[in-house]
């Protein structure tokens, strides 16, 4: 008989971002991301990102997805859509990136660039193209690329994008 042992439907097995990229990264990267996106406080109340260039609908500690105006998140609810956004942005990253397995300061810097500017720009990077071809310093430094808004430099994005290296040059594979 199919399913679980007593018969019923085998339980559902949920992601977590540690099965998705590992206890290294796991640990680097949330905490990262979310003192980027929140400033460190987590927001339970969505708000307009009018610090924001793009002046998106967010909450929690970054969440775009489907937030509407007026949209109120509890603390695990909150915790909830951070990790499933970070596994959301983690798994294209490893798809187009796979040589960043193994490497969390990389992947963690890489999973935060994707979940700011977005997988499919990720993906088609020159940030991705020199981890591809195995220039890891080269990809680090190519994450200064990002500190544009329409068409110009913003002092929050060239701060985050600095740090991003700083963390990508960690532990550099030789």
């Amino acid at each position: 008989m199919p399913g679980h042992r007593n018969g019923g439907p085998a339980p559902v097995k949920r992601k977590t971002l540690l099965g998705v990229v590992g206890v290294a990264t796991a640990a680097i990267v949330a905490p990262f991301v979310s003192g980027w996106e929140s400033g460190g406080k987590t927001h339970l109340v969505a708000y307009h990102g009018t610090h924001d260039p793009a002046g998106v609908w967010t909450i929690c500690d970054g969440e775009t997805k489907g937030v509407k105006p007026g949209m109120v998140e509890t603390v695990e609810g909150c915790a909830a859509r951070n990790e499933a956004a970070l596994i959301r942005h983690a798994e294209p990253v490893l798809a187009c990136t796979p040589s960043l397995r193994g490497h969390p300061n990389q992947l963690s810097a890489a999973i935060s660039l994707a979940y700011n500017i977005g997988t499919g720009a990720y993906c088609g990077s020159t940030v991705d193209r020199r981890f591809d071809a195995g220039q890891w310093r080269a990809a680090c430094d190519a994450f200064v690329m990002w500190n544009k808004a329409n068409g110009k430099v913003v002092t929050g994005l060239d701060r985050r994008r600095r740090a991003e290296r700083d963390l990508c040059l960690k532990d550099l594979p030789r």
